[in-house]
């Protein structure tokens, strides 16, 4: 099966917006706006707008991430032989990514960065937790090499094994070629009960990506959080328990930790990125030193 190059989210962030409507903060309205100061109705109008586009995001990532798709991109992207950089340098050439069509953020990608790793810092929390919540979203460096949005970002999922019912817009993989292979499509597929998730393939995107990349460098709690951050059917939803081993179930509480500074950090206020990068180039070479390879 051939998958398109389609686009259809106006933004990368647009997929973000949607996830703060799904899984509003604790005790707060469902509806957040980036800007505190925006009214709802000045905001995107997702009935007539970002709600269709979400929904042929997910689409068209239901039926292409499948088990040999997810397979063909690991064995290609996994040799980390695209690009020599710094981590600084990922984050400035993440800000290619810059989007002058969405209405709703006038941020560079390393300002958001900044942003949720800023949140991290002064709830006091260890440096190599800072430093995850700074690197989390460089994986997002996959669309500047050409990959389509929906093998990028979106909600992750086990491939190789049934598609739960609780991941969103779970209908569309009716389209998807596993559906119609017995063993792919069981509810163990070509795993084992409880082998533990770092057997399990998961739909490719950013969190697999920058995973392997500082895989050898961070501390085991850093690493679960970079490649199940977008793992909300498991951490949300809580699916797919029986993949999982009592290690995992522990290193999960990271995971859920790191959630909300992923999704309820972004506002309108810019942090001074010239004034913050000592800091942040001193974390990175405690952890991350010299060009990493991508």
């Amino acid at each position: 099966m051939t998958a398109p190059n389609a686009q259809p989210l106006q933004s990368l962030d647009e997929w973000e917006d949607d996830l703060k409507t799904r899984y509003p903060e604790a005790d707060k309205p469902a509806f957040l706006a980036t800007d505190p100061e925006k009214k709802k109705e000045e905001f995107r109008n997702y009935a007539k707008n970002a709600r269709p586009s979400v929904r042929e995001f997910y689409r068209l990532n239901h039926t292409y991430q499948s088990y040999d798709f997810v397979k063909a991109k690991k064995a290609d992207y996994l040799k980390l032989n695209r690009r020599q950089m710094t981590v600084w340098e990922a984050a400035e050439y993440l800000n290619n990514l810059v989007d002058d069509s969405d209405p709703d953020t006038d941020l560079s990608q390393l300002e958001h960065l900044l942003q949720t790793a800023e949140h991290i810092r002064q709830d006091g929390q260890p440096r190599w937790f800072i430093l995850a919540g700074f690197i989390h979203d460089l994986g997002k460096i996959l669309c500047l090499y050409g990959e389509p949005q929906w093998a990028v970002v979106g909600d992750t999922f086990p491939v190789g094994c049934a598609f739960s019912d609780k991941i969103v817009f779970s209908e569309f993989f009716s389209a998807n070629p596993d559906i119609n292979d017995p063993k792919l499509s069981s509810r163990l597929g070509v795993y084992e009960e409880g082998a533990g998730l770092g057997q399990v393939d998961l739909s490719w995107g950013h969190d697999e990506y920058i995973y392997h990349v500082v895989k050898d460098r961070m501390p085991e709690q850093a690493l679960y959080m970079l490649r199940y951050h977008s793992f909300y059917p498991a951490h949300r939803e809580l699916e797919y328990n029986y993949l999982m081993n009592d290690h995992d179930r522990e290193m999960f509480k990271w995971v859920n930790a790191f959630n909300p500074y992923d999704l309820y950090t972004k506002n309108h206020a810019k942090p001074d990125a010239q004034k913050l990068r000592p800091f942040y180039e001193d974390l990175i070479s405690e952890y991350l030193p010299g060009k990493l390879s991508w």
